[in-house]
């Protein structure tokens, strides 16, 4: 059974940085690709950045480019998001996702797996 367990989540004053890590396991994530995606109170999920585990391709949600970095240890089954410069309105409840197809998309709904969140708060 895959499972994708986030950590890293916390705390943290405007400026300052944090890094995501999502173990996974469960299965052969080569052809896989992982997502990252937010979710702030009242607000509907959204996406932040995604990976894949082949090749490493990468894509991001206009907002967080430049400031978060999304990377993945094949070894280890683990893929990061580096958060820096952190803002207020990065705040929210983490997920990472895996979409067993490898398409690339940034829609949750095409999503097939999901871990429990990890919560990020940004204070000003």
């Amino acid at each position: 059974q895959v499972q994708l367990v986030e950590s890293g989540g916390g705390l943290v004053q405007a400026g300052g940085s944090l890094r995501l890590s999502c173990a996974a396991s469960g299965r052969t994530f080569s052809s896989d690709v992982m997502g990252w995606f937010r979710q702030a109170p009242g607000k509907e999920r959204e996406f932040v950045a995604l990976i894949s585990w082949s090749g490493g391709h990468t894509n991001y949600e206009d907002s967080v480019k430049g400031r978060f970095t999304i990377s993945r240890e094949c070894a280890k089954n683990t893929v990061y998001l580096q958060m820096n410069s952190l803002k207020p309105e990065d705040t929210a409840v983490y997920y990472c996702a895996v979409d067993f197809y490898g398409r690339m998309w940034s829609d949750p709904k095409e999503y097939d797996y999901w871990g429990q969140g990890t919560q990020v708060t940004v204070s000003s």
